[in-house]
């Protein structure tokens, strides 16, 4: 339901920045009657120092990345000058100062004090220039003011000021949403290490402890795995790794399950070499191989099998966890992946969410059970994600 309204509202804000973008198209187009080669080029242009400007409103309105905003908003305005003010007062600016950092920080006191854009006409001093600003406002909130200088401020420039802050608010909404969705993606990882926790942790040190009197080398042994277990699920940095790398993590609990099942699990692989660098949300197939063994394996008597596996297919790889254990009701599953906490399957619905999150609609796991007949659960990631580096993460 999250990724339906994130969905609906981000495709609302892209309407009204595609409204925007075009009326001001046909402000700088200056009149032109019917859409000729002046117009278009006035609505690429538009279009081109929009795009430029967008990516440095999204962290907010008080970073230095504003005046890098601020700088190609004064080419769309075609204006002497152009200043962004934050609520906090900071003051990005892009043109000749002469004292106007003071004047923006003046207008815009006045502008967030009565909430409208106002018009400021040169006071009579030679080479004075007019100005007009209009409020940023976000939930009915003024968040900072656009502040445009000219000779001269007319009607067009006047508009014109108002559309650009209405976008600027819209890409300060849109940075808005990111943030709520990272933290989302942030809170979910936290709850899937919450869960690794209690149940696992003390099955872990009971198999341990079994062995301290009967085999000393082999309970130092699982300690190492233990060791190595937690310390690749709690670490702290990054929310991306490898297939490699998560695939060690995995070696280490299935080496602590096996001191307790002992040969009644059995596991299987087949990883295809060139998708051990594959980059992987961090902690997104652990839970898959711990699901198979907590909800598919253990409830049986005698245990059974997992297959982990994972094949080049094409833009991306898919990776696979099998196993022949008790399966699940699909339409349970189902209904625990779409709607809520049942408190069973807590690592398979937050992996599919932040699948979701990061991926799409369709980058979600595709889950073949039933009752009786094992499960196996699918999931595909792009092979090229240089936007999820681990190593920079």
């Amino acid at each position: 339901m999250t990724d339906v309204v994130l969905a609906a509202v981000l495709g609302v804000l892209g309407g009204i920045v595609l409204s925007v973008l075009l009326l001001l198209a046909r402000r700088l187009a200056r009149g032109a009657a019917d859409l000729g080669s002046d117009a278009e080029q006035a609505a690429l242009t538009a279009l081109h120092q929009a795009s430029l400007a967008a990516p440095h409103l999204r962290a907010g309105l008080s970073t230095p990345d504003v005046v890098k905003a601020a700088r190609h908003l004064r080419v769309l305005l075609g204006s002497a000058a152009v200043a962004i003010v934050s609520a906090e007062g900071t003051v990005s600016f892009d043109g000749p100062s002469d004292g106007l950092e003071s004047a923006a920080r003046r207008i815009a006191a006045q502008v967030s004090a009565s909430g409208r854009r106002q018009v400021f006409p040169a006071r009579g001093r030679d080479g004075e220039l007019e100005a007009v600003g209009a409020p940023i406002l976000v939930d009915g909130r003024v968040v900072g003011v656009v502040v445009a200088f000219a000779a001269s401020v007319r009607a067009a420039l006047v508009r014109a000021a108002e559309e650009v802050a209405d976008w600027c608010a819209a890409q300060v909404e849109l940075g808005g949403l990111d943030a709520s969705r990272t933290q989302l993606a942030e809170a979910e990882l936290r709850s899937l290490r919450a869960q690794i926790s209690p149940h696992f942790i003390y099955n872990a040190l009971t198999a341990i402890a079994s062995f301290v009197l009967t085999d000393p080398t082999r309970a130092r042994e699982l300690v190492l795995e233990f060791a190595d277990f937690t310390r690749y699920s709690f670490r702290r940095q990054g929310e991306f790794t490898t297939i490699a790398e998560e695939l060690g993590s995995i070696h280490s609990y299935l080496e602590l399950e096996r001191a307790r099942f002992g040969d009644r699990l059995r596991v299987t692989l087949q990883i295809a070499p060139e998708t051990l660098a594959t980059v992987i949300p961090f902690l997104s197939v652990q839970p898959l191989v711990e699901n198979a063994v907590r909800h598919g394996l253990e409830p049986g008597v005698g245990g059974g099998e997992i297959r982990i596996a994972s094949r080049d297919d094409g833009t991306h790889t898919e990776i696979t966890v099998e196993d022949d254990g008790v399966g699940m009701d699909p339409e349970g599953l189902r209904a625990t992946l779409t709607a809520g906490d049942d408190g069973v399957h807590v690592g398979l619905r937050n992996v599919d969410t932040r699948l979701r999150q990061l991926y799409g609609a369709d980058g979600g796991l595709v889950v073949e059970t039933n009752t009786g007949a094992g499960t196996l659960v699918r999931m595909r990631v792009p092979k090229s994600q240089p936007q999820h580096d681990p190593d920079n993460d």
